[in-house]
């Protein structure tokens, strides 16, 4: 058929369910033309012909009958037919119908076209469409067999597509109560229902996975505070799953510490609202867990209400501990940070674009401004002294506008304060950017470097002067040797020669120029602190009281001398005669500054210094003493030659007016002595050095002498005995072994320590005394004293040098009885040390 509507054996099927009715019309209409010819045959009459006739017609007629009602019926099926394909064909899905033994009596196009060829087992067709399996084949049998049942049913199945796709077959099946064991079946692709079903069923999960496990509270309570909802997280914050608290009988009340105020409607946390029109609003309330823990949450709610007038809410609580907890942790942060910022060592100032001062720690307050002054808006520079105030202008606009210098520069610059202090820092500025390729402010650190600088300045001037006492001393140590042969082999030949003699006088100008040179070697010596002192407990009172008639003569009659004594003063522990020649030297150096006459002061004082004091390169540390000033109202000194007034050989005089030595002594005694010097000066206002001595603690010594005695020239100098004299430079061995030959003594001499070691175990007499130079090649006086004192611990010992004697006394330690000759010497004072030597130890 053209419809695609199959209607088979349905007519046909009708005829055959008739069949009576059908062979008697025929034998009818047979038996009524057999009649009629078997007469007419035979010649019958005309009635019968009539008789006959009329039963034949009368069976004919019957027979039309019969025919006219089988057509009818017919014609009535095709009618139903043309009804079962309408309804078949509005059907929205395929369907089929079936008889007892499932084979199809009407199907509709959409079932044609999912089975084909379904005809006589579109069951079977079903099953292949579905897939062959024990499954499937289950599935059909409970269909067919609930519809033999005459129960209606519907199955939803899983159709694995072509690849790994799925599809949803929607099988039902309707039994026809009129005809028994016929139904209609039905057959729907419900794929895209089912896969929005799913979509909606995964969103729906997602959306419940979201309120359940978010990580912030949802829940819902009803009018009577009644949890109808909780989520996970809600739930773990108060210590229980969501199920213990929707399926108990707790409120919202009841995870209050304590009972709200009464008006607190129950499905409220508290009586604030910030909308109450709109039952909207938010809420800061502290709920307790389960364990007591408090909870500090904030609850945004929504109350709505149902078409009965009963309310619930919609409720999202943000537990609020951790951001209480950051909240605490930031403001402990930024006390951390504003703590570091005041306290940091280094003084830190954050500008402003301009340049301008916003915010100052301690340290730079300190720094440039130690007392009260406002200090934000103003421009950084007004901190700087004018000469750096250009160089820092141009290094901020440089920061400012080129990004590439925005890592931290340092600059070295001099801050001024209010109150005249000037100091030294050095500067690091980095810049402030505000991330959009702009500069919004500078952070500049101060680090102060004054202490630093002087200390460097300090270093340098220290290494300065240890270098030149250095070259002194080795210079004084050269010549004391050269000046003790001079002054011996002179006192050799006066030995020969009497005042009467013609060459008397020549020896004794020889000998008085090597004794003026040797001086000027003490004042080398003096400034490197290499001499020998001889120090005493004094009072500065007695020795200036001594001084004066002296200092009076040497300053001349057009200078006023003025002695201001303190009251009380302390104790010094010096070099009497040491402390009288920086005395003289600065009286001398103050009054050539006053050739037109004028005033020198000296006054003394004690002073008791509580902390450093830090004046020019040097500290002066804390502690008693006692000051000897000395002021002159001369022409003053200009400030480029401060930094050299104490370097040997320097001089403003004119030339043959001075030897550069006296300051320079004065530096090194002072400085020997174990005080400090300090000048000011200016030109056109006079000079003031302030000696600073440390002050004697054991005023009981007052006067005492010190153990180290002046050597004696004594009257009498001749004795016996076997000396041995070690010393490397041949003329001042010569002269003190002619020396001590002509005073009676048998002596040795030995060129190194090498030498007089041999020497001492090889000979058979016993020697009496040793004297060794302290400086000699290889084995040096220290070392050779030692070796000699391991064998002969009782050998009496001169030490002879042209250094101090702390010099090698440091090398030696303790030693009991060394004695010490300084160079040069004289023939008489060094066969005055021999004899007092032999007879001390002889005694």
């Amino acid at each position: 058929m053209a419809d695609n509507v199959r209607i088979t054996g349905l007519g046909h099927r009708r005829l055959r369910e008739d069949p009576l009715l059908i062979g008697c019309t025929a034998a009818l209409v047979a038996v009524g033309i057999a009649l009629f010819g078997l007469v007419a045959w035979r010649g019958a009459p005309l009635d019968e012909l009539l008789v006959v006739g009329g039963g034949a017609v009368l069976l004919a007629g019957i027979g039309l009958a019969g025919i006219w009602a089988m057509r009818q019926r017919q014609v009535n099926l095709l009618d139903q037919a043309v009804l079962w394909r309408g309804v078949g064909n509005v059907l929205p899905f395929p369907a089929c119908v079936l008889d007892a033994s499932g084979r199809a009596l009407f199907s509709n196009s959409g079932f044609a076209q999912m089975f084909p060829d379904s005809d006589h087992a579109p069951l079977a067709r079903l099953g292949e469409r579905i897939g062959r399996s024990p499954e499937t084949s289950d599935r059909i049998g409970r269909i067919t067999s609930a519809v033999a049942n005459g129960v209606p049913i519907t199955d939803e199945i899983a159709v694995q597509d072509v690849g790994d796709g799925i599809s949803w077959l929607r099988v039902s099946a309707y039994p026809l109560g009129n005809v028994q064991g016929h139904a209609l079946w039905a057959v729907e692709d419900i794929s895209s229902r089912r896969q929005m079903e799913q979509t909606i069923h995964d969103e729906q999960a997602k959306l419940v996975d979201f309120l359940e496990n978010a990580p912030i509270g949802f829940f819902s309570v009803d009018q009577d505070g009644r949890f109808m909802f909780a989520n996970n997280a809600f739930a773990r914050w108060l210590g229980y799953t969501p199920e213990e608290i929707v399926a108990s009988d707790r409120h919202l009340h009841d995870f209050l510490p304590s009972r709200p105020p009464a008006g607190v409607l129950p499905y409220r946390p508290a009586m604030e609202r910030s909308d109450e029109e709109t039952d909207t609003g938010g809420y800061e309330v502290l709920l307790q867990a389960r364990d007591g823990t408090p909870v500090q949450v904030y609850i945004g709610q929504t109350e709505v209400r149902n078409e009965n007038g009963q309310i619930r809410t919609r409720s999202v609580a943000r537990d609020l501990t951790p951001e209480r907890e950051w909240e605490q942790a930031l403001r402990r942060s930024e006390q951390r940070f504003a703590r570091f910022f005041e306290d940091a060592p280094v003084g830190i100032v954050l500008l402003d674009a301009e340049g301008r001062v916003t915010e100052s720690n301690r340290a730079w307050r300190s720094l440039v401004a130690p007392v009260d002054q406002k200090l934000l808006g103003r421009r950084i520079t007004d901190f700087v002294a004018s000469e750096d105030d250009g160089k820092v202008t141009t290094w901020l606009n440089r920061v400012v506008s080129d990004s590439e210098l925005a890592a931290p520069t340092d600059v070295r610059l001099r801050t001024s304060t209010e109150t005249g202090t000037s100091r030294i820092a050095t500067m690091y500025v980095s810049r402030m950017d505000d991330g959009q390729g702009g500069v919004y402010g500078l952070i500049v650190h101060f680090l102060e470097t004054t202490e630093q600088r002087s200390l460097e300045e300090q270093f340098a001037q220290g290494q300065k002067m240890q270098a030149v006492g250095q070259l002194a001393g080795g210079i004084a140590h050269d010549f004391n040797n050269l000046l003790t042969a001079m002054i011996g082999f002179c006192d050799l030949l006066l030995l020969r020669h009497s005042p009467g003699d013609q060459s008397f006088g020549d020896i004794m100008q020889i000998k008085q120029n090597a004794n003026r040179a040797a001086g000027l070697v003490r004042q080398l010596l003096a400034f490197s602190r290499q001499q020998t002192l001889q120090p005493r407990v004094l009072s500065m009172t007695d020795v200036l009281g001594d001084l004066s008639n002296l200092l009076r003569r040497l300053i001349g009659a057009n200078i006023n001398l003025n002695m201001i004594h303190g009251r009380d003063l302390g104790m010094v522990r010096a070099d009497q005669g040491q402390v009288e020649q920086v005395i003289i030297n600065l009286a001398v150096n103050a009054r050539d500054a006053m050739a037109e006459g004028g005033e020198l002061t000296i006054e003394t004082r004690n002073e008791t210094l509580l902390s450093d004091l830090r004046r020019g390169g040097e500290p002066v540390p804390s502690g008693d003493y006692v000051i000897v000033k000395v002021s002159d109202s001369g022409v003053g000194i200009p400030k480029e030659n401060l930094e050299h007034i104490f370097e040997p050989f320097f001089t403003t005089k004119e030339v043959g007016a001075g030897t550069g030595l006296g300051l320079s002594t004065v530096y090194g005694i002072v400085k020997q002595t174990g005080g400090y010097v300090l000048v000011d000066s200016a030109p056109g206002e006079g000079t003031a050095f302030t000696i600073m001595l440390p002050s004697h603690a054991a005023a009981s010594e007052a006067m005492k002498t010190a153990d180290t005695p002046d050597t004696p020239e004594a009257s009498e100098t001749t004795g016996a005995g076997t000396v041995l004299v070690v010393e490397d430079e041949d003329a001042v061995r010569l002269f003190s072994a002619r020396a001590l030959r002509a005073k009676g003594y048998n002596v040795l001499e030995a060129r190194t320590g090498e030498a007089a070691m041999e020497l001492m175990s090889v000979v058979e007499e016993p020697i009496d005394l040793l004297i060794t130079d302290a400086v000699m090649p290889e084995m040096d006086g220290p070392t050779l004293i030692k070796n000699v004192r391991d064998t002969n611990p009782e050998m009496p010992v001169i030490c002879i040098s042209g250094y101090a004697e702390e010099t090698f006394r440091k090398r030696l330690g303790e030693d009991q009885d060394i004695h010490f000759l300084p160079k040069p010497f004289s023939l008489a004072q060094l066969a005055g040390k021999v004899k007092e030597v032999l007879d001390r130890a002889r005694a």
